[in-house]
């Protein structure tokens, strides 16, 4: 399973990163590179069977906490 998922985002990386290179994208190239980072970290360890958290309540807490914007 995790070579099924390393070859997943090898295939995502040969895709996208050479357009992203050829185009001079610079700043797309580092956003582009950290998401998929925080992606394939949470991946791999989803596969090797650690408990994760839920990703909503981190944004509920940035959301309220951090920003102090609050919704109804």
């Amino acid at each position: 399973m995790i070579l099924l998922l390393v070859s997943v985002f090898i295939g995502i990386i040969l895709f996208e990163v050479p357009n992203l290179i050829r185009n001079k994208y610079w700043r797309e190239l580092i956003v582009f590179s950290i998401l998929l980072s925080i992606a394939f970290t949470m991946a791999m360890l989803e596969t090797m069977g650690v408990k994760l958290p839920n990703p909503s309540l981190i944004i509920d807490w940035l959301v309220r906490d951090v920003l102090h914007l609050n919704y109804q």
